[in-house]
């Protein structure tokens, strides 16, 4: 007779998570990073997004990071916070850790762990979770946009870049 086991137990087991993304097919990217819609058929599907945080991470010698990269995220990412003993205290750090398992590089860093993301301003968080959602939800970091003087309709990136620039 097989006996189930629970999360916790199916976690313990399981290797340690990596902040590492998968090999991906690298394509040449500018400050905002490629616009992440899935390659042709037979090709990998775009999995990092390059992006830049409004205000910027800084860290202990007053560098300001503010370009990054962020991959998409596993069910073992959306799980992993669920059993953290720092998200059972509050549920709202659920959203620190998620994004320290899948940002993979920002500015010259490459170990974003959740107390880097618990230093970064509120505004480059919210930011972050938009872009988490937006591609972990429809693959890419483009919206669909309406000009409200002349009804025209174009995309934008939102990865990133200062508004007005294309």
């Amino acid at each position: 007779m097989r006996r189930r086991i629970g999360l916790d137990e199916l976690l313990e087991r399981a290797p340690a998570p990596q902040n590492t993304a998968p090999p991906q097919q690298q394509q040449p990217a500018g400050p905002a990073g490629p616009a992440g819609a899935p390659g042709p058929r037979g090709q990998a599907p775009h999995t990092e997004f390059d992006f830049e945080l409004p205000l910027g991470y800084v860290d202990d010698e007053g560098t300001v990071h503010r370009h990054g990269t962020m991959r998409l995220a596993t069910a073992r990412d959306e799980l992993m916070p669920q059993i953290d003993l720092r998200v059972k205290e509050n549920p709202a750090y659920l959203s620190v850790v998620l994004l320290s398992h899948v940002i993979t590089r920002l500015g010259d860093l490459t170990d974003v762990h959740a107390g880097i993301v618990e230093r970064m301003y509120a505004t480059d968080v919210a930011f972050l979770q938009d872009l988490y959602q937006r591609i972990n939800s429809e693959g890419h970091t483009r919206a669909a946009v309406t000009c409200p003087h002349c009804d025209g309709a174009f995309e934008v990136d939102l990865a990133g870049g200062r508004l007005g620039e294309s």
